[in-house]
């Protein structure tokens, strides 16, 4: 890469003789005052959701979960693998349920591929940067199960030596692809409505800057019993008091008398 070098310009003064009885006659140049300027208010910079650990383990792996994307073109319902990756599904319940994936775009949509979404940068606003490189502030295990990447299965993205992405990126496969990923990116849900839907998504990739913006997702909902920790039960019944002393009134007996 060249590169060039600025040069500054060098001032040169005249300078009166040393025998010289003429003193230059020097008149102040009068300073303009100026009124300070307002200062400009500083924007806030543009939020982006992260957390400092992955979420609890709430989910009842014995339950069925599914979720439904709202897109702008449509609805796209998942079917999620709760017993077959417990810890991938309740991170993307948590994440759903937290409004994570509210406003996020599918930033890489590849016909012979998949689409891709889940980065918080990546949003319809554009407030930030999206280079398809973010995440949730924390990465998940991978779990490994006997599903396959074929049309319709939702996968985790997996992390890289660089980009940390697996905590809430995923994909949705639009071509089989059970060779090229056996063995890596955790399949943990599958598309049952709407795969039609995922089909007209917009091709578009984060790094190419004259790619078309991704179709925003507006809501993410999920489907299953609701992890909330059961209150303790208070047995409430009416009061026992006790039964009230039951004083007969009315004219006093006198005994009769003997005669």
């Amino acid at each position: 890469m060249g590169g060039g070098i600025a040069g500054g310009a060098i001032m040169s003064g005249t300078m009166p003789g040393r025998g010289s009885s003429l003193e230059p006659t020097i008149t102040p140049t009068p300073i303009a005052t100026e009124q300070p300027a307002e200062p400009t208010p500083t924007a806030e910079p543009p939020q982006v959701k992260a957390y400092p650990n992955p979420p609890e383990m709430t989910i009842d792996t014995s339950k069925e979960y599914f979720a439904v994307i709202e897109t702008e073109k449509g609805d796209i319902r998942l079917e999620l693998f709760a017993d077959q990756a417990p810890e991938t599904v309740n991170n993307f319940v948590f994440l759903a349920r937290d409004g994570f994936y509210d406003g996020l775009t599918f930033h890489f949509v590849d016909p012979e591929l998949a689409a891709q979404t889940g980065d918080p940068t990546c949003t319809a606003s554009e407030a930030v940067t999206c280079m398809g490189e973010g995440g949730p502030g924390y990465t998940l295990p991978g779990e490994t199960n006997e599903k396959k990447h074929v049309e319709g299965s939702v996968a985790m993205a997996e992390n890289t030596d660089t980009y940390v992405t697996n905590g809430s990126q995923f994909f949705i496969v639009l071509q089989d692809l059970t060779h090229q990923l056996e063995g890596h990116n955790t399949v943990f849900g599958q598309v049952v409505e709407g795969m039609d839907i995922v089909g007209d998504l917009t091709p578009t990739d984060s790094r190419d800057p004259n790619a078309p913006p991704g179709d925003k997702i507006l809501s993410v909902t999920i489907e299953g019993p609701e992890e909330t920790p059961t209150p303790t039960e208070t047995i409430e019944g009416p009061e026992e008091t006790p039964t009230p002393t039951v004083t007969i009134e009315g004219p006093e007996e006198t005994p009769t008398p003997t005669e």
